[in-house]
Formats: C-alpha cells, sequence, structure tokens
C-alpha cells in the first residue's frame, strides 16, 4: 500500500512529519508490496494576484484595496522564503562542472543544471564518509558536510516559486529498499535539510522502477518524460538518490507572435533556416572579451541571459574559459555586498543601448552519463567498491557499496511566452561485486551561442549550448 502525508501550515510542521514518518516506515518496518513515501511538504505560496481579475465587471473599476491586500500577502510570502546566502563559494564548481559538461561534442546541442546537479551531489556527501566526502567536497567547494547541510535549506528555499505565475521547485527523494534497514539520523537530516521524500520497495521489480519514474514525471511535468523511461533500479541497488528542478516563467515583456518569421542560423554543419522570434527593447548590452551578452527578464524575477561568442569562439570555449561564469554571478550593476561588507563594483562592459534581439526559438536536451566527468572533475573513489565510504547510510548489509549509475537530464525550451525547463539527477548506490537611448544595436543569435537561465542572485538554474536550433 502507498501512505502519504497530506498536510497543510508551515514548512517546519511538515518537515517535521516527514521525518517522523521516514523514521517510522524505513529503518524498522514492515517490507511493503510497493512503495511507501514519507512526503516531505512544500512551503504554501500567497497566489499571484492578476489585476486583471479585480476589476469589478459592473463598474469596471479596480478593486484597489483587495489587489493591494493580495499583492501584500503574496510578496510577504516571497520574502519569507528569502535569505541572504552567499553563493560565491559555488562558483568553482559551476565553473569546473560547466566546462566539463558543455564540452565540445561535435556540434550538437548541450544543457545542464549546475543548481540541480550540485543539490544531488550535496545530498550524496551526507551518506558517505572519509575520502569519499572529501573529494565530493573539495568539488563542491564546501569545508565540510555540516556546511552543506547549513546550506541546503536556503538555498532550496531562495529557489522555491509556486504561486501562479512561476514555478520553480526543487525536488528530493530517496529510493530505498524493503529489507533493509538504514541510518535513522542520515534520513532524519536528509527529510529535514534536503525537503527529501522517502520511499520504499522491492529493488529491481517492474512497479517499483515505475514509482521511480512517476515521480520524476510528476516533478519535471513530464518534460524529461522519454529519458526517465529508460532508468531502472537493479535487485542489488541499496539506495537510489533522485534530486529534479522543474522551472516555468513568461516574459516580463513577450514576445509578438506575429514578429516571428524564418530566418538563417549558421549551424557548425551548416546553415538552417529557422522561426526568430524579433524584439526591441531598451536595456544594458554587455561584452567581454571573447562575447557579447543581453539579458531577458521574466515577470517577477529571474531571467535568461544569451551570450554570443565573438566569431571564431565556440560556446563551448567560452564555457570552458571560466570568463562566461565570472560574468554570469557578477553583479552587473554594482551594489554594496551585505555578506562581505565591500562594494563591489559594476561589471566594466556595458552600454545602455536600444538592443534589436532576434532570437530563434529552441528546445534543446541532454540525457547525460555522469561517471566520467565525475571522475574526471576529482570524485573517484565513490565508484570504487574497494575503498567507497558509505557508512553514514548505515545500510544492513555487509557487502561493499559503490556508486553504479550517476545520470543526469534536463531540457529547456524556449517561445513567444517564455521558458520551461526541468532537470533531474539520479544516482544509484549498489551492492555486489560491480562499479530608448538614441544609439542602438542589433543582437542577432544567428549562430551557436551560449544561454543560462538564472534566478535573483544571478545562480545558474540551467546553462547550455545551442548549437543546432
Amino acid at each position: 500500500m502507498k501512505k502519504r502525508i497530506v498536510a497543510a501550515g508551515a514548512a517546519a510542521l511538515a518537515v517535521v512529519l516527514a521525518v517522523a514518518l521516514a523514521v517510522q516506515l524505513i529503518p524498522g518496518g514492515a517490507p511493503a508490496a510497493q512503495a511507501a513515501l514519507a512526503q516531505a511538504e512544500y512551503p504554501s505560496m500567497a497566489p499571484y494576484p492578476v489585476e486583471e481579475d479585480y476589476y469589478d465587471e459592473a463598474s469596471g473599476e479596480l478593486d484597489y484595496d483587495r489587489y493591494s491586500e493580495d499583492w501584500d500577502a503574496w510578496r510577504k510570502s516571497r520574502n519569507d522564503l528569502y535569505s541572504d546566502l552567499d553563493t560565491a563559494p559555488l562558483a568553482p564548481f559551476l565553473t569546473a562542472s560547466a566546462k566539463e559538461l558543455l564540452a565540445e561534442d561535435g556540434g550538437k546541442n548541450k544543457v545542464y543544471s549546475p543548481l540541480n546537479l550540485y543539490m544531488a551531489l550535496s545530498m550524496l556527501t551526507q551518506t558517505t564518509g572519509g575520502e569519499s566526502r572529501q573529494q565530493l567536497l573539495d568539488l563542491l567547494g564546501a569545508a565540510s558536510a555540516e556546511e552543506l547541510r547549513g546550506q541546503a535549506p536556503a538555498l532550496w528555499k531562495n529557489h522555491y516559486r509556486d504561486d501562479g505565475l512561476v514555478t520553480s521547485v526543487l525536488g528530493n527523494s530517496l529510493w530505498l529498499r524493503d529489507d533493509m534497514g538504514y541510518s535513522q539520523e542520515t534520513l532524519e537530516l536528509l527529510a529535514r535539510d534536503y525537503y527529501a521524500s522517502s520511499f520504499r520497495g522491492k529493488m529491481g521489480s517492474a512497479e517499483y522502477d515505475q514509482a521511480l519514474r512517476d515521480w520524476l514525471n510528476e516533478q519535471t511535468h513530464g518534460l524529461l518524460a522519454e529519458q526517465a523511461n529508460g532508468l531502472e533500479m537493479a535487485p542489488e541497488t541499496v539506495l537510489a538518490l533522485a534530486s529534479t528542478l522543474y522551472f516555468k516563467a513568461p516574459w516580463k515583456d513577450e514576445f509578438q507572435a506575429e514578429r516571428t518569421a524564418l530566418q538563417t542560423f549558421h549551424t557548425p554543419t551548416g546553415d538552417v533556416e529557422t522561426d526568430f522570434m524579433h524584439r526591441s527593447m531598451s536595456g544594458s548590452y554587455y561584452w567581454g572579451d571573447r562575447f557579447a551578452a543581453v539579458e531577458l527578464r521574466f515577470q517577477e524575477g529571474g531571467s535568461i541571459w544569451f551570450l554570443l561568442p565573438d566569431e571564431g569562439v565556440t560556446p563551448a570555449e567560452l564555457a570552458a574559459s571560466g570568463e562566461a561564469m565570472e560574468f554570469l554571478l557578477a553583479n552587473k550593476e554594482g551594489r554594496y555586498d551585505q555578506i562581505r561588507g565591500t562594494y563591489v563594483d559594476q561589471w566594466p562592459g556595458q552600454k545602455y543601448l536600444i538592443i534589436n534581439v532576434a532570437l530563434p526559438k529552441f528546445d534543446v536536451s541532454a540525457d547525460l552519463d555522469l561517471i566520467e566527468a565525475l571522475k574526471d572533475l576529482g570524485v573517484t573513489d565513490i565508484f570504487d567498491m574497494d575503498v567507497a565510504d558509505f557508512t553514514p547510510l548505515g545500510a544492513e548489509t555487509d557487502d561493499p557499496l559503490y556508486v553504479s549509475q550517476a545520470q543526469h537530464a534536463a531540457r529547456v525550451t524556449v517561445d513567444e511566452e517564455g521558458c520551461e525547463a526541468a532537470a533531474y539527477t539520479v544516482i544509484m548506490v549498489e551492492c555486489g561485486a560491480e562499479m530608448p537611448p538614441e544609439e542602438e544595436v542589433d543582437f542577432v543569435l544567428d549562430r551557436p551561442f551560449l544561454f543560462a537561465v538564472t534566478s535573483d542572485d544571478n545562480l545558474p538554474l540551467f546553462l547550455g549550448t545551442v548549437n543546432q536550433p
């Protein structure tokens, strides 16, 4: 039977309930024929007030008092979730992972979610010990697992939106064997600090595999159903750790469909005709040593940045150089840094212009095996059954444990209305014998380019290259 916590109220109470059920069901509970769920409850947000809904049909006048009250409630629900978080320590991981995962691959499109991958590896760190943990900490730029645990709730809540206008939700889950006990302490901290739901079932069964795929599809709104269809847990699997990110937001200013027209895009293998969206706007035009960049904002927070490499520079080369990530993480306008107590200068290469944007509609997806990439990034021990240390997981087995699979899938779509994107990371641990200004500029993205969907704190939610629109 499936059990589900359905609760309303404060997020803290929901997490306590999720922890309580996880402890009850998993360490010593009776085996279940199907997955049993301890569901981490997400915070509730006041709905975004759409002004058109507040006009009186008879008088045609705006009910300002009701609109203002609901606007204040919405704003408060957003502010209650947000906290100052120093994301600077994430920069080395973001730069290194972009270089590795966006490397040249015969002119193919590449995309991944830096934030989703970071969250998944942060969770994995809590289940490892010794050198296995240290290699993960080094990659993530953290001094300790405790530091990551302290950061995780703020990172999760800072990127949470579910208000009817924008959806931005990180989902985490643990998939455990029904015939094995686990560390109660580890399960508690993952439920509390990572909003991780807990499941249990028969490893290697078609029913349990389908339950995992259904969860991934629910969290990603079916955007990655094709990629998830191939995921399976072996009978020897001890833990499947899954992390997702779903994002959907409308443009602050939509592209007009009637201005969409065929235009030439210069791919690495030849020219193609594709639909380009067009818009003219006033804004800041940015540049660096080897690129130009423009920001298109979403309604009420977040952006998508388009980085057009200079002629002769590929998107992968730009991603590998570190210059793109430095730009994305920079505060473009300059500000006083409350965390460090210093003033941050604005990005030097920028000018306020009329920008004539020509952007191809695109739908970019990728399905990545992370094992070789993680090894190249210095994480090796977790894949070697002779040295992997999963002591904190507390799995009741004398067999050595190791990571047998590490998969990442992502997809980003952009059209006249806005952006929709999703990603998941699944890591499986097994036991066994194997391992209006006057000036203006034309910004025409008619050759391969780099893009980044970012949050308000400039953290890249999705990062990719478009070689074939």
